[in-house]
């Protein structure tokens, strides 16, 4: 045999070998689809991220000249940076929440708020290409990873906090709070006591975290643990998730105590809870805070707009924001001693960008719609040049 010809035949084997392992490690169709490895070099070291979302705000609005919010329109911006052009992925309010936490786009159950608290249909095995599950409902089946699964996997840490959850112990449990699955939601509404709303929940909305009571327990909890768990580094996660009542988020207008709603209780949530925040030793140490809304109020011509390619399900009813592609220009504020005071960005994003710069400050894969090869993440127009990188 010629020297050639054994070259040739090599060449075969190491193809052949390189194949047949590419075929094992590809992922099944029962497994979650998370597509893209994470390219961190470029961003700071963060290694603790808070989430604030509030609620069905425009930009216009709330970043406006006028705006009823001038602690997060203009004293938060000015020591951090405001993004004017970022985007809610869908209407109504649940779409959003689980997209932040899983890449998953709005079905026509989530866009409802799930009235029913059904179970997902899946129209098909396994996820799509674009790591989709197919089909109508609102709790995820178990092949549906989130981003607690990714960060638990990865030895991080992670906690959300429910302000007013379980103070009505016949609506919901003080942990973990949520309507059965199958039953009619009974969130919904405030009440005078009560005026947590599981939409704004989402990790109660996937098998991985309900199936388990104790884990559950554990990480969903009320808004009232979260002082105590900032005092130190230890028991500050990695990922926090803070949703404030249907007042205190700007959803209700007229809050039904008689206290003042809409952004003027914005404002007044944020300057109690950001300060306590900023103060603490995670976040000076390695902190990111974001706020952010959940959608626009749907009105006018950018009340349903959406940006960054955002794509629907595939095969649902209607589109994302309903009226448009998307939820809506709503805007951000981020804050970090690694972003530079006064920042402003008009780079386009949306809470699939959000969930993708999170998993990259991690070093996650990407899950869903956060996957998609041309979505643009959080980058050098946000954080300032120079500081440490990971």
């Amino acid at each position: 045999m010629t020297m050639r010809r054994t070259a040739a035949i090599n060449m075969l084997a190491c193809v052949a070998i390189a194949v047949l392992l590419a075929l094992v490690s590809a992922p099944r169709g029962g497994a979650q689809a998370a597509r893209v490895k994470a390219s961190p070099a470029s961003l700071p070291a963060v290694r603790h991220v808070f989430v604030i979302l509030l609620e069905n705000q425009s930009f216009g609005v709330t970043f406006g000249k006028h705006s009823p919010a001038p602690y997060l329109a203009q004293t938060l911006p000015a020591q951090g940076a405001l993004l004017t052009h970022y985007y809610g992925i869908g209407h109504a309010s649940l779409d959003n929440y689980v997209a932040l936490i899983s890449g998953q786009a709005p079905n026509e159950q989530t866009q409802l708020d799930c009235p029913i608290v059904s179970e997902f249909r899946l129209a098909q095995p396994g996820l799509d290409a674009h790591g989709q599950a197919l089909g109508v409902g609102c709790v995820y089946p178990r092949l549906v990873k989130t981003l607690p699964d990714q960060l638990e996997a990865a030895g991080l840490t992670w906690k959300a906090y429910m302000e007013d959850m379980g103070k009505d112990p016949r609506r919901e449990r003080a942990t973990c709070g949520h309507t059965p699955v199958g039953a009619p939601e009974t969130t919904h509404l405030a009440t005078v006591s009560d005026k947590y709303a599981a939409r704004h929940d989402p990790f109660v909305y996937f098998h991985t975290i309900i199936d388990d009571q104790a884990r559950c327990d554990a990480h969903v909890v009320n808004l009232d643990a979260l002082s105590k768990d900032l005092k130190s580094n230890a028991t500050t996660a990695n990922y926090t998730f803070i949703t404030p009542n249907l007042c205190h988020d700007g959803h209700d207008p007229d809050c039904i105590d008689g206290t003042p709603g809409g952004l003027e209780a914005v404002d007044l949530f944020l300057k109690k809870w950001v300060p306590l925040i900023t103060q603490s030793a995670a976040y000076r140490q390695d902190g990111l805070l974001i706020i952010t809304f959940d959608e626009s109020d749907g009105s006018g011509a950018d009340g349903s707009s959406a940006c960054c390619g955002e794509k629907p399900l595939p095969g649902a009813k209607h589109l994302p924001g309903f009226r448009g592609p998307g939820g809506g220009r709503i805007g951000a504020v981020l804050l970090s001693r690694f972003i530079k005071p006064g920042t402003v960005s008009s780079v386009p994003y949306n809470h699939y960008s959000l969930l993708r710069t999170v998993e990259d400050l991690f070093r996650l894969e990407h899950l869903g719609y956060a996957a998609e090869p041309d979505l643009q993440t959080l980058g050098a127009d946000v954080f300032a040049p120079g500081q440490p990188a990971q």
